[in-house]
């Protein structure tokens, strides 16, 4: 007899692979959002997909047009700036912490990320290169020993991660990451800091030129 699974597993696995379409790009923003093309999809009924929709509306992913219609969010450049505003600030303290308390095991354990990085860039693999940046970002601040910095980052991760994979500069971050890997290392919170910072508003920049064109980054 087949296992049965449970509703909210179901609704989980739903919810997991739309958010990942969402952010790799398989759905873009204006994208409609049928529930029983999606129940169609994912072999599921639309109580599930239901819910799913509702959990990303939640995250900020997409949004009601009207009560019948339902689409991947636009972010508009206020959208953009404040998520990078909170990422500036949680990032940059996130890292002053990861250079004073890494150990060695961690900073290997970037390194390895960072190879993954390089060959993924290497051969342009978008969806892996978000991958592994993000993890890259995810142990820093698990470096950083501070739980409450991660809750504080976890409701807005997801959009954070959608945000990341418009930049499309990959050479240059993974400069940038070589470079924060090494402030981190070299134990100085300050330096550490100071990448960090410089690292998200060149990461800001990017962003804001992809979506929004030239006038918009120098708006």
């Amino acid at each position: 007899m087949a296992k049965i699974e449970p509703l909210g597993a179901v609704r989980e696995r739903v919810l997991a692979g739309l958010r990942q379409d969402i952010i790799a790009g398989r759905l873009r923003p204006g994208d409609r959002l049928v529930e029983r093309e999606l129940a169609e999809r994912f072999g599921v009924s639309r109580v599930p997909v239901r819910e799913a929709i509702r959990a990303l509306v939640n995250e900020g992913f997409v949004l009601f047009e009207t009560p019948r219609r339902t689409v991947v969010r636009r972010l508009s450049p206020t959208d953009v700036r404040e998520l990078f505003e909170l990422r500036e600030a949680l990032e940059v303290y996130a890292a002053g912490l990861a250079a004073s308390r890494a150990t060695p095991e961690a900073l290997a354990e970037l390194r390895a990320l960072l190879d993954q990085a390089a060959t993924a860039t290497g051969t342009g693999d978008a969806e892996t290169i978000t991958d592994v940046n993000t993890r890259f970002h995810d142990r820093i601040r698990a470096l950083a020993g501070n739980t409450l910095l991660i809750s504080v980052m976890e409701p807005v991760d997801g959009r954070l991660r959608w945000l990341t994979r418009q930049n499309v500069e990959w050479h240059q971050l993974l400069t940038e990451h070589r470079e924060l890997y090494d402030a981190i290392a070299s134990g100085d919170p300050d330096r550490a800091r100071a990448q960090a910072l410089r690292h998200v508003q060149a990461n800001y920049r990017s962003t804001v030129r992809h979506l929004f064109g030239e006038a918009a980054e120098n708006g």
